[in-house]
């Protein structure tokens, strides 16, 4: 299951931590990181992911 969330983290970052953690801070973060540069919001999502 890791991977197909890690999959879609690298596609939409936002939908791959929404899956992991729901309507938590990491959430919020990572949509702030991905508007800020589509990179650091991939790079948070994994490290989100792999973390748990």
């Amino acid at each position: 299951m890791d991977l197909i969330r890690i999959i879609i983290a690298i596609l939409l970052p936002p939908l791959g931590v929404f899956l992991q953690v729901g309507f938590a801070g990491a959430f919020w973060l990572n949509i702030l990181l991905t508007l800020l540069g589509y990179l650091p919001g991939i790079i948070h999502a994994v490290w989100v992911i792999a973390r748990r």
